[in-house]
């Protein structure tokens, strides 16, 4: 049975980052800052209740008579039993034998063209080991998009305006950082599992580091950039703030309604239609969230029973790609031109220099996953650098069309006397014709 190591890691940055917080909070209370410290305890509190509310979802313990579990939820000590929970379900696994187990059918990755299914059986602790790492990825993109990600946003741009920074914030944001990262290592995971749900997904070591570097990157230069802007043009920022969440809030929902499906009614059983519809909204609010630091890795699609698209669309991850990079190249710009004299012995070209090449950085990571690493590349139709030649030949030919047809708009726009000094081509083909005749004649 696999070692339950993402329970301790999800547990281990819940726990760190929350004492974190408490302890900064308290630093900013001796300090004088209320506003910091309010702050510092809403990005800190309130992702730790939206994680001991998913582990319940999960479990389903809200139509379960476990009083002491929804106890230990409410003083927030929900994830440190589950974690309890889990390990002993992992010693004991070991010393009992199950007399019941069921049977489930996966497919291997295709080898010369052919995939054979296989058969495995899984017995209760296994399942149950299989719901807790469920849950515990659930609770850490939560964590990570909700929490963490507003949370390292904040103590930077704080100490971008003390500038400073002390040891304790420090050690925070590189807490707030590693559950950031993580949280987009596990939304990847879950995107493949999920969408490969008939396939025996196995991920492997270089994979996991590709996909870390590949977010690490990503997310630092967006928070940096983000920050950057925040601290010279502060009306401005809540536009590109509201404009980037409200596209991906919303964006789902459009394409729900244009497609005229009937409304989901099969998420969970014992939701009502006001249950299902709070649910929709928290994943397309966690969505928004994921999509303004980083590529989500799935498209959410409420007419879909799994609620996500299972094809893989590379324009998307394109355009989305090159939008941001556009985005924070002008972020960055005005940033450069309104920069104030706290950034007096900061040398800006080189700054924005290293930014743009860290998210290119980040762009040449994930091309490299989808590459060469992710484990389910055999089934994909087409890879990455199929579909970008593709794109570049579409890009070519209509830049083709378009100089075709500004050079026949040119001709068709000349003056009349333009087109009677020119001229024709039939009049200047028939001129060697008659001379040639004359020649002749007069050898003749």
């Amino acid at each position: 049975m696999k070692f339950p190591g993402s329970v301790l890691a999800s547990v281990f940055l819940f726990v760190a980052e929350t004492t974190a917080a408490l302890y900064l909070s308290s630093t900013y209370r001796s300090g004088g800052d209320g506003m910091w410290q309010a702050l510092t305890l809403l990005f800190s509190l309130l992702p730790c209740a939206l994680v001991q509310l998913t582990l319940l979802f999960v479990h389903r313990d809200f139509s379960r008579d476990r009083p002491l579990v929804l106890l230990l939820h409410l003083l927030q000590l929900g994830p440190l039993f589950r974690c309890f929970e889990v390990f002993c379900i992992y010693c004991q696994s070991s010393h009992i034998e199950e007399p019941y187990v069921s049977i489930t059918k996966k497919r291997q990755m295709p080898k010369n063209g052919l995939s054979e299914e296989i058969e495995k059986e899984v017995g209760q602790a296994e399942g149950k080991l299989f719901t807790h790492r469920s849950a515990f990825s659930r609770a850490s993109v939560i964590q990570a998009f909700l929490g963490s990600a507003p949370q390292l946003t904040l103590q930077l741009y704080i100490s971008a305006l003390q500038q400073d920074v002390t040891i304790g914030r420090c050690l925070f944001m590189v807490l707030s950082l590693l559950s950031i990262v993580y949280g987009a290592l596990r939304c990847n995971i879950l995107a493949i599992k999920i969408k490969y749900d008939e396939y025996d997904v196995k991920v492997k070591p270089l994979a996991y580091v590709c996909i870390f570097l590949w977010r690490s990157f990503e997310i630092a230069t967006r928070v940096i950039v983000l920050v950057l802007f925040t601290s010279v043009l502060k009306t401005w920022v809540v536009i590109d703030i509201l404009i980037n969440f409200l596209t991906f809030l919303f964006y789902p929902w459009i394409l729900f309604w244009c497609s005229g499906s009937p409304f989901p009614e099969n998420i969970e059983k014992a939701l009502s239609r006001v249950g299902t519809t709070i649910v929709l909204c928290f994943l397309t609010l966690l969505y928004a969230g994921i999509n303004m630091f980083c590529w989500s890795a799935v498209q959410l699609k409420i007419n879909n029973p799994d609620l996500i698209s299972k094809s893989q669309n590379w324009y998307q991850l394109l355009v989305y790609y090159m939008l941001r990079f556009i985005e924070n190249a002008f972020l960055l710009l005005m940033w450069y031109l309104y920069k104030t004299d706290i950034y007096m012995y900061v040398c800006a070209p080189l700054l924005i220099l290293q930014l743009l090449i860290g998210y290119c950085t980040a762009i040449l990571f994930m091309i490299v996953f989808y590459q060469f690493f992710h484990p389910c590349k055999k089934l994909f139709s087409s890879s990455v650098s199929e579909s970008f030649q593709e794109w570049l030949k579409c890009a070519c030919c209509d830049c083709r069309r378009r100089k075709s047809s500004e050079s026949a708009e040119k001709t068709d726009l000349r003056s009349p006397a333009d087109r009677e000094e020119t001229p024709s081509s039939s009049k200047i083909s028939s001129m060697p014709s008659q001379i040639l005749n004359a020649d002749e004649l007069f050898s003749a």
